[in-house]
């Protein structure tokens, strides 16, 4: 039994630590789901260098979850990945994978085991310091970029971090590949978009790792984004990705945005159904076609799309509802709003709706569905004032988001108008509208 002194030392040598317990990973619950998904849909292939690191991050997911036996099931795996991708049985990379374990056995109660996590810590740190006595391990500062690259939206910090690895341990390909894709992402954000240096990196990046299909259509969208053709290469690296392991990682769905953009809609859902012909169990692969039926269905302006079209989307929709049972809300929408385009599914349409409605929602899934219903509510029901009412609603949430923005904007133009009889009350909404 353990002395007060005792325990509070052990927690100040727990805070003290580098990993995920420590590292301010808010992740809310809906996204908890969302991340343990796209982890699991990255597959188990032992050629993924960032094996170790994606059984660390499960397990963190795991406990925040409430399972900790699964979450201890994941750092053990992490723990066996590390030793055979490294071809070693110890090293800088299992300070944080050690750090997780002395971390779930203390909520566990085995404050002896935590204990020895915190020496196993101890004699790495001595026997593989850090090149700057300033500076966390480069193995620490990857695999925190790692997380904050799969769970934050903000990737500044990531691109932070692989950049202190790198400068500290240079030449790791996966290193630089991924503080590219770092540096893509972030540009996304910004109003001058990819700098030509950036894009120099990508190449770069590229000729190092060129087995890397993800990150070679990532780079083929940024080529196309500077007026390349590039519709050859990206049939050629189809022809790849077919034959590649199934894995959210194959390249598969951002080689479908270029097929949607380049391309064509069509192809885009021709190459999605044959990656599930090879394939046909495989719910990552009904994910993305489902993605594909989305664009065509919702997104294009045939206003009564086929109905052998919309028949497969739904077949289709439902299964990865039910084969990700706590899938998106955006999963759902696109459900109700492919019913609501089909042949004679406006009823169903009204009854996702309504369930959906019913559902105890947190603010930003709230608000997301609210601005959709608006939509539907004006475009396919033509109710325009139950649809203002939506918008109001949407907008009234106090949380910033590009369906916020939208649901303002609808607002405004019809109150730019006055031809509606609610303009008195949209002006008045919006007057005393306040920013989250």
């Amino acid at each position: 039994m353990m002395s007060a002194a005792q325990s509070q030392t052990l927690v100040s040598r727990l805070e003290a630590l580098q990993c995920h317990f420590t590292w301010d990973l808010d992740i809310s619950t809906s996204l908890l789901n969302h991340r343990r998904d796209n982890l699991e849909d990255i597959g188990t292939n032992d050629g993924n260098p960032w094996l170790g690191h994606i059984y660390n991050l499960r397990g963190f997911i795991q406990y925040k979850l409430g399972s900790k036996e699964d979450a201890q099931k994941f750092f053990n795996k992490a723990t066996e990945a590390f030793s055979r991708i490294r071809s070693a049985d110890e090293g800088p990379w299992l300070v944080v994978n050690y750090g997780n374990l002395a971390w779930l056995h203390h909520h566990l109660g085995d404050q002896a085991e935590s204990e020895a996590y915190l020496s196993k810590i101890d004699t790495l740190i001595k026997k593989y310091p850090s090149p700057s006595q300033e500076e966390l391990h480069p193995e620490t500062y990857a695999e925190k970029a790692y997380a904050l690259m799969t769970v934050s939206r903000d990737k500044t910090l990531v691109v932070d971090y692989f950049q202190r690895a790198i400068e500290m341990q240079p030449g790791i390909r996966e290193w630089n590949t991924s503080h590219a894709l770092a540096l893509m992402y972030a540009s996304k954000h910004s109003r001058t978009g990819l700098e030509d240096d950036i894009l120099e990196k990508m190449r770069i990046a590229q000729e190092q790792d060129p087995e890397n299909l993800y990150f070679a259509a990532h780079y083929l969208d940024q080529r196309a984004q500077r007026g390349e053709r590039i519709e050859d290469e990206a049939r050629e690296l189809a022809t790849k990705v077919l034959r590649s392991p199934v894995s959210s990682y194959s390249g598969l769905k951002p080689l479908l945005w270029v097929y949607r953009k380049y391309i064509s809609v069509d192809e885009a859902i021709d190459l999605a159904e044959e990656a599930l012909k090879n394939h046909p169990d495989e719910r990552y692969l009904k994910r993305c076609v489902t993605l594909c039926y989305k664009w065509k269905i919702i997104f294009s302006r045939e206003s009564h799309p086929e109905k052998s079209m919309t028949d497969r989307a739904i077949l289709l929709l439902e299964e990865v509802i039910a084969l990700y049972p706590d899938s998106p809300l955006m999963k759902k929408i696109d459900l109700a709003q492919i019913y609501a385009l089909s042949h004679d599914g406006q009823a169903k349409a009204d009854q996702k709706y309504q369930e959906l409605l019913e559902r105890d929602l947190e603010l930003a899934d709230k608000q997301m569905l609210y601005n959709k219903y608006a939509n539907y509510l004006n475009f396919q029901k033509h109710n325009i004032n139950m649809s203002i009412q939506y918008h109001m609603k949407a907008a009234a949430i106090q949380h910033q988001s590009f369906f916020r923005e939208a649901s303002i904007k609808v607002l405004e133009k019809i109150r730019d108008r006055r031809r509606n009889s609610m303009c008195g009350e949209i002006i008045d909404f919006l007057a005393n509208l306040q920013e989250p």
